[in-house]
């Protein structure tokens, strides 16, 4: 028997919870049904990060009503990189407390469906056993020519068809993403890293990163092969080359960086320069502070996050309003005011902001060195400024 709760709502009802703050808080009614669905039935959690809050404190706070998830708390587990503090934490409590289950590690869901569903007795799978059996492989769509026809949509994705196939891999004693920056922070070099189970992951001159890890204790420093799978999904080292791109973008291109999880932002540094009059026609203003929330402002910019389709790795480049003092107080009236400002970019202004993205980054395809070495391991990238499409297959 399986319950279903929709704690977020449904794209059937007219009420959805999808701004940060509101998936902080649950409705109190829901997170009870939750909590006491919990004391009679296992969970199997699939295609979720935990990362929202209020769903995860009330999962928690199951774990503490005597005799819950009777039938155990399995979280699957998707790629190579870790899952969230709270997923870990979580599953620990659990351990302690003699719940049984943990941690599965799987392909996709489908995979993982098919495999249960045969555990089960005098179940005829010849059926069952095409699904996930071969994966179908699209062909590349074909390059638009004449006048007729041309793309019915133009897609936000830059090929990168020049991007480092090596970095260096420093093997020492140091645990963390968080003691690798400090290390770095405490050497004072400039260099770009991660922390991977494979070791440290860099691109920096070789004196600096020696500088930075001997006092851990190095056993090894060699190269490392940035394997091209290995960017499918949200690695490390996926993750370190987009640290390094943005680097390269950012470092003559006039931009500031903000890290996030899985997308960088990218704004004007000096957004009354003339060099963003060409920005300035398609939105109007570059910068400036948001009404009633003194000490918030903002620019124009863009995020930036490299994916994987069609078997190579893409830029996404996706406009955005950019952020300085956020704050969870004022961070209502920051979503508010991104939404004013945006909501009237239809089709012909979007068209153009990408297109005025794809070609100040791209610079024409010229390479771009992340951190103007000569000596060591450097992270060198080439953008196109032909952005991908979509185009119509049929009549």
């Amino acid at each position: 028997m399986a319950a279903q709760i929709k704690l977020h709502g449904d794209f059937r009802f007219r009420r959805l919870k999808n701004t940060p703050e509101e998936l902080r808080h649950q409705d109190a009614q829901l997170r009870r049904v939750l909590i006491d669905a919990c004391k009679s039935f296992g969970l199997v959690v699939a295609g979720y990060s935990g990362r929202d809050e209020s769903i995860m404190s009330a999962l928690t706070e199951a774990l503490h009503q005597g005799t819950s998830f009777p039938g155990g708390l399995f979280w699957l587990h998707r790629g190579d990189y870790p899952p969230l503090p709270a997923v870990t934490s979580l599953l620990a409590q659990a351990g302690e407390i003699g719940i049984d289950g943990g941690l599965v590690s799987i392909e996709n869901f489908d995979e993982t469906t098919r495999d249960l569903v045969r555990l089960l007795r005098g179940i005829d799978t010849t059926t069952l056993d095409a699904v996930a059996g071969e994966r179908r492989r699209w062909t590349a769509a074909q390059a638009p020519a004449g006048k007729k026809g041309w793309p019915v949509i133009r897609l936000n994705a830059l090929p990168i068809p020049v991007l480092p196939s090596t970095c260096r891999r420093i093997v020492c004693n140091i645990e963390g993403h968080a003691a690798v920056r400090a290390a770095v922070a405490a050497a004072e070099v400039d260099v770009l890293c991660t922390r991977t189970k494979a070791g440290v992951l860099a691109f920096g001159a070789d004196a600096d990163l020696r500088a930075a890890f001997a006092p851990f204790g190095i056993t090894d420093f060699a190269l490392h092969t940035i394997e091209p799978q290995r960017l499918r999904n949200e690695t490390g080292e996926r993750g370190l080359l987009r640290d390094a791109l943005s680097r390269a973008l950012a470092r003559e291109g006039g931009l500031t960086i903000d890290h996030r999880r899985t997308t960088d932002l990218l704004a004007p540094s000096d957004p009354m320069s003339s060099t963003w009059d060409e920005l300035k026609s398609i939105v109007g203003k570059l910068s400036g502070g948001v009404d009633k929330f003194p000490g918030l402002t903002w620019r124009e910019g863009v995020g930036l996050r490299i994916d994987w389709a069609d078997e190579r790795p893409w830029l996404l480049v996706e406009p955005r309003i950019v952020f300085s003092g956020l704050s969870e107080d004022n961070r209502f009236g920051a979503t508010d005011f991104a939404r004013e400002r945006t909501v009237k970019r239809y089709n012909g202004s979007l068209n153009a902001l990408v297109g005025f993205w794809a070609a100040r980054l791209a610079k024409g395809g010229t390479q771009q060195r992340a951190l103007g070495i000569g000596a060591g391991v450097e992270a060198i990238f080439q953008l196109s400024d032909a952005t991908a499409f979509s185009r119509r297959i049929g009549p």
